[in-house]
């Protein structure tokens, strides 16, 4: 048996691994949100689209304040999605059909409505009295310190039954569990086991850095750079060093508990979310052998512009080495603007977001590929009527929210709601995205939905890009240069990353023999390689 996917071809290096969003994949009930069922019916999509695992976001049981986020039951499936059965049938079909599926599990908190933090919140002396973070007010009556809420002000809320304050890092209906609290984290592990002995391949491990503050409940020191970037200036959560709150050392030890877990099972994976600024810095602590496989920051989710060069830094800073552990490469989720329309004018058509795709999944590394973007799909404009996204309405007009990469998927053009559903959508599908629909660019052989798919097949054929070494070698500006290498197998990877033609001289040693199949436009002529714009070449020797 191999534990957990130790080995060196465990499954998760190099996956693909297709986020799917239940609410907005496909509605088979007629309520207008996606369900399990349509996720099951969809699955061939993902399989032909060359995924090799399915991440599902939550859809277990909650109020759906923050959509999922904000679980009430860890151990049942919410109605809206369907039943636990549902889930066990969709497990089946998935590895029926190849792929592995790992689901997203929200250890950090749990909602207000959460069982265990209705019995928690009653008195200080209950079986479950410190199973959440309460603190007493200062003097004054103020809340016990600076820290703030990722979704806005204090993350203290008062609760008038104890005459105490709780911890939120999210919506104040969003209560922080006490990991150290050891009864809190037999619990989580109860949790785990439970999916596990189901047959769940991994778990996303939403803002694993979250789980354990700091216990003397000290300030956080003020960020002495100030933040940059659409997505930050908004809120004054970036203007804090988040050194007391949350990255404490503790979710570590905690971490090895979940792996030694999850090692008593076959190929199972724990894929972690570094929800911080020093999300670089942590991958290394956080995939270490006995920690997590893989983990994803927000280095590429929240950049508005990427060249080669900021690519090339990130994978070295995240290390690239044999003994490094594994970074999970992610340009789009559920969380952050998309990139057709994040990264630029250049990339509204897909093609930009495309050539990085490929070339994240040629580095050392998994891939993320969220819904959608294997379409090519732009931002939503969500009309603020519409909006229903608490951290957009929150700090609208100055952030619109999370709402528009989050619209249902677009299946068929000549369907109403674009296929997704037989009555209005919980959220609107814009017209660009129809005109983008999977049936649409099935049809269309040069698709952006067919070359991927072409890509990926071609990428499957070659160990050495899944699981091999990885030598970045030095390039023009706006050139991606790295050689992969396994087994006595070497592959040459070079990307265009720039929309313009370029040229670029490279070793006759680096370049090797053209390899094709791929897709891509690149031609070699002696030493010298012609790049068509967001192109790419590869090379290499058996």
């Amino acid at each position: 048996m191999t534990k957990s996917g130790t080995g060196r071809n465990a499954w998760w290096q190099g996956a693909i691994i297709y986020q799917v969003y239940p609410r907005s994949y496909l509605d088979t009930t007629g309520n207008g949100v996606g369900d399990l069922e349509g996720i099951k019916r969809k699955l061939d999509h993902i399989a032909t689209l060359g995924a090799d695992a399915v991440w599902v976001s939550p859809f277990v049981k909650s109020p759906m304040r923050d959509f999922g986020y904000d679980v009430a039951d860890y151990l049942s499936v919410d109605p809206l999605f369907g039943t636990l059965d549902d889930f066990e049938s969709l497990l089946a079909a998935a590895h029926e059909r190849g792929l592995k599926v790992m689901i997203d599990q929200v250890f950090s908190h749990t909602s207000n409505e959460h069982p265990w933090f209705l019995e928690s919140r009653e008195s200080r002396t209950n079986p479950k009295a410190n199973w959440y973070v309460w603190a007493d007010p200062k003097p004054d009556g103020a809340p016990p310190n600076n820290w703030l809420s990722v979704f806005g002000g204090s993350s203290w809320q008062w609760e008038p039954r104890r005459s105490q304050y709780y911890l939120h890092n999210f919506l104040r209906e969003q209560p922080d569990l006490n990991y150290h609290e050891p009864e809190v984290q037999e619990a989580v592990l109860d949790v785990s086991r439970f999916w596990l002995d189901m047959g769940v391949d991994g778990f996303r491990l939403d803002v694993c850095s979250f789980y354990f503050h700091d216990a003397e409940l000290r300030d956080n020191p003020p960020n002495p750079q100030r933040p940059s970037g659409r997505h930050f200036m908004f809120n004054p959560y970036s203007l804090q060093l988040h050194t007391r709150d949350i990255g404490q050392p503790e979710n570590l030890t905690f971490l090895e508990r979940l792996r030694a877990l999850t090692d008593g099972y076959e190929d199972r994976v724990l894929l972690g979310e570094l929800h911080e600024n020093e999300g670089v810095r942590l991958h290394t602590e956080y995939t270490e052998a006995n920690r997590l496989q893989l983990a994803y920051g927000y280095w590429l989710l929240g950049a508005d512009r990427l060249d080669a060069e900021t690519i090339a830094r990130t994978a070295t800073d995240l290390g690239h080495e044999m003994h490094s552990g594994w970074p999970c490469w992610a340009l789009d989720n559920h969380d952050f603007m998309r990139s057709p329309t994040r990264l630029g004018p250049d990339a509204a058509s897909g093609e930009l977001p495309f050539a990085i795709l490929a070339a994240l999944s040629c580095l050392r590394g998994a891939l993320c590929l969220y819904q959608g973007s294997e379409l090519g799909l732009e931002e939503a404009e969500v009309p603020h009527e519409r909006m229903i996204d608490p951290y957009g309405r929150e700090f609208y007009p100055a952030f619109a929210g999370r709402d528009g990469a989050r619209t249902p998927m677009p299946w068929n053009t000549d369907e109403p709601h674009c296929g997704f559903s037989r009555v209005e959508p919980w959220l609107p599908i814009p017209a660009g995205h129809a005109a983008r629909a999977v049936a649409t660019q099935e049809g269309l052989p040069g698709s952006l939905l067919n070359r991927m798919k072409r890509f990926f097949a071609w990428r499957r054929e070659h160990p050495a890009l899944l699981r091999g070494g990885l030598r970045f070698v030095s390039a023009p500006e706006g050139i991606l240069a790295f050689e992969r290498m396994l087994d006595g197998q070497k592959v040459s990877c070079v990307f265009n990353l720039k929309n313009e033609e370029a040229e670029a001289n490279f070793s006759d040693a680096f370049l090797g023999h053209p390899r094709d199949g791929h897709g891509f436009g690149g031609v070699r002529a002696g030493e010298t390689l012609k790049l068509p714009a967001l192109g790419a070449y590869f090379g290499g020797q058996a």
